[in-house]
């Protein structure tokens, strides 16, 4: 009988793994928005400020094709960390296949889907003709990249479930550091605007999936992932794995709604209005990247915990990675707030954008502050494989706290009120996710 592969987690310290996680994620997560804000600099300063617009409408289209199946990160992360928690080294691999194969499933229907995804999701999307060409040009190369994108989804899950930092951070600075380069050379050089973009993001994608797989090979023997095979069709396991990603899917669908009708009615608001929102909307998903550094690691933990029944180490944790997630979102908007034209120049140099960030951007105080405690509960649930809690408190952030208030803005022609629609939306999550964790603590 062939030998499983180690792939259970040594003791160590909570609070010591926390930020050890935690510095790893931080700075893998970095990679991904400061490749946006990267993209953003180089079509804001094209002449023609359309490109900058097209692939701002056209990301919301792929946030909601690529977060829309965010479960297969999420999912992976919680059930294979729980199953480490429980030494259980054979799950671990099993949980990972299962996934994998979804996602080159998934994946391979959207390449064969890509043409209707494109008419029916830029017909529902707001902007001039020229804005949502340059968009279209945009989506038509990125899209090729949508089973590397998902499998590596996958990957950062399952690397996540079983504390591998080192690894996600190597896989952050291969995708990131790759499409900041072709770029560069795509933009720049060769002068192929939102297309150029596009394609780098998607070449970048391949180049992260082909290093996620030799880290796999070199850990995982042929011979274990062979014998785990006939064990892959579980009735029980499968069940599991698909209610579960139903309601993280759900959540997902509320998540990305929300912040795709954002940019929507910002579009509706005027092409100034759309592109200082934009700005605003990359450092609030800086922000992000940089908070979900800290909850990735919680959630890491958190299923770990769960999987061996250590309830007191949950309590602890969710207090230390609460505290430190509110002082580092206080702190990043802040930093924004207080220097924005410096800061904000840095993307764009065209001045009436930049008046227009001027406007709102205190708002990045509150949102940040409620989301970035959001955030973290986010992770806490996710480890602990909690998809229903995600679900309601997310649906309930988007119908109750989020769309009255962004309807209102959207009929008083108001940017300041739609930014109150989003400030609510954080806060709703923070609050009624806050609320069910005490329930999670008892025996």
């Amino acid at each position: 009988m062939l030998p499983e592969p180690c792939l259970s987690q040594s003791p160590e310290p909570f609070s010591r793994r926390l930020f050890r996680l935690a510095i790893a994620n931080i700075l893998a997560n970095l990679m991904t928005p400061l490749a946006g804000i990267v993209d953003t600099a180089f079509l804001g300063h094209l002449a023609d400020i359309r490109h900058l617009g097209g692939v701002a409408l056209a990301t919301v289209l792929f946030n909601f094709i690529y977060w829309s199946f965010g479960f297969l990160r999420m999912g992976t992360t919680g059930m294979t960390a729980q199953a480490a928690g429980r030494q259980a080294d054979r799950e671990v691999l099993l949980i990972g296949l299962r996934h994998g194969g979804i996602a080159l499933g998934i994946g391979l229907l959207i390449l064969l889907l890509q043409i209707p995804i494109r008419e029916l999701g830029f017909s529902l999307l707001s902007a001039t003709p020229a804005v949502k060409l340059s968009g279209q040009t945009f989506y038509d190369a990125r899209i090729w990249g949508a089973p590397a994108v998902l499998i590596n989804l996958v990957l950062l899950g399952w690397f996540l479930g079983r504390e591998k930092g080192s690894w996600v951070l190597l896989l952050s600075l291969v995708g990131n550091g790759g499409n900041v380069l072709l770029d560069y050379l795509f933009i720049v050089q060769w002068g192929w605007a939102s297309t150029g973009a596009g394609w780098a993001t998607a070449a970048s994608q391949y180049l992260v999936l082909g290093v996620g797989l030799v880290l796999v090979g070199r850990e995982v023997p042929w011979q274990a992932i062979n014998a785990a095979i006939p064990q892959l069709w579980d009735t029980a396991a499968f069940q599991a794995l698909f209610q579960l990603n139903r309601d993280i899917l759900i959540r997902t669908f509320a998540l990305v709604s929300s912040f795709a009708l954002f940019t929507n009615l910002s579009s509706a608001l005027g092409a100034k209005v759309l592109a200082a929102n934009t700005l605003l909307l990359q450092i609030v998903t800086l922000g992000a990247y940089f908070i979900d550094g800290l909850a990735f690691a919680t959630e890491s933990l958190a299923g770990s915990f769960h999987g061996s029944g250590d309830r007191q180490q949950l309590a602890a944790l969710v207090k230390l990675s609460g505290g430190v997630s509110l002082s580092l979102g206080i702190i990043f908007a802040l930093v924004f707030a207080l220097l924005p034209r410096p800061l904000f120049s840095l993307l764009t140099h065209h001045i009436e954008v930049l008046e227009q960030a001027d406007r709102y951007v205190w708002w990045l105080l509150p949102v940040l502050g409620f989301g970035s405690v959001a955030f973290m509960l986010d992770g806490y649930f996710l480890g602990l494989t909690a998809g229903r809690a995600l679900r309601n408190s997310t649906v309930l952030a988007t119908g109750g706290g989020f769309l009255p208030v962004a309807i209102v803005a959207w009929n008083c022609q108001n940017p300041q009120l739609l930014w109150l629609a989003l400030t609510l939306f954080m806060a709703t999550r923070a609050i009624t996710l806050g609320i069910v964790v005490p329930r999670t603590l008892k025996a």
